[in-house]
C-alpha cells in the first residue's frame, strides 16, 4: 500500500496532509455539536418553570452555570427584562449570530479540502501524463514499462484526490446540516422565552393609553 501511494509522486503529500487536516476538523465538530453541548435536554423545561415562578434571578444563575449556546442567548434575553420586545429581541439575534458562526467552525475548511483535494488530484494527472509524453519523445512507444509509470503515477493522484474530496464534501454537508438543525432548535427556545419575558408586563403603550 506505501508503495502504491509513493507511486503517485510529490503530489501525493499536500493530498494526504489536506485529508487528514479534514479527518481532524470533522471529528471535531462531530464531538463539537453534540446536543448535550449546545442545547441540553430539559434546559428548556427547568428555564421555562424557573420564569413561570418568577424566579429571574435563579434563571440567570442557571444560565451562567450551563456556560452553552443557549444558555447565553436566553441569559441575553433575561438580562433585557423591562425593555421591549423588540429590543430584546435584536439582542438574541445578534448573541444568535455570533453562536451560529461558531456552531460553523472549521466548516470552511473542510470545504476547501474538498474543493482543493481533487483539483490536486488532477494537477498529478496533468504531470503524470507530462512524464509519459516525455518518456515518448525520448524512448519512442517501445518502452511499455516507461510509459506504465507515468500512467499509473496520474491515475493514482487523480484516485487520492477524489478520495480524499468526496468524503470531505460529504463531512462538510453533515456539519453545515447539523448546525442549521441547531439553530433552529435554539431560535425555537429562545422565542418562547421571549415571550414569556416580554408577556409578564405590559406594553408602554397600553399603559399610557390607560393613563
Amino acid at each position: 500500500m506505501i508503495e502504491f501511494l509513493i507511486g503517485g509522486g510529490p503530489i501525493m503529500v499536500p493530498i494526504g496532509l489536506a485529508s487528514i487536516v479534514a479527518l481532524a476538523a470533522f471529528i471535531e465538530r462531530l464531538f463539537a455539536l453534540r446536543t448535550g453541548r449546545i442545547v441540553p435536554h430539559g434546559f428548556a423545561v427547568e428555564i421555562t418553570e424557573l420564569l413561570n415562578q418568577g424566579r429571574h434571578a435563579d434563571a440567570v444563575t442557571l444560565c451562567r452555570k450551563a456556560d452553552t449556546p443557549i444558555a447565553r442567548i436566553v441569559e441575553v434575553a433575561l438580562l433585557g427584562r423591562g425593555q421591549t420586545r423588540a429590543q430584546i429581541k435584536e439582542r438574541i439575534e445578534e448573541v444568535g449570530r455570533r453562536e451560529a458562526a461558531e456552531l460553523e467552525r472549521y466548516a470552511a475548511v473542510i470545504s476547501t479540502i474538498a474543493s482543493v483535494a481533487p483539483l490536486l488530484g488532477l494537477l498529478g494527472t496533468v504531470w503524470g501524463m507530462i512524464l509519459t509524453f516525455q518518456v515518448i519523445q525520448d524512448q519512442g512507444l517501445g518502452q511499455i514499462a516507461s510509459l506504465a509509470g507515468g500512467i499509473s503515477q496520474a491515475l493514482i493522484t487523480t484516485m487520492a484526490g477524489l478520495s480524499a474530496g468526496i468524503p470531505a464534501l460529504i463531512a462538510y454537508r453533515w456539519v453545515i446540516g447539523r448546525a442549521d438543525e441547531l439553530v433552529l432548535e435554539m431560535e425555537e427556545i429562545s422565542l418562547s422565552i421571549l415571550d414569556i419575558i416580554t408577556s409578564e408586563e405590559p406594553d408602554s403603550d397600553d399603559g399610557e393609553e390607560a393613563a
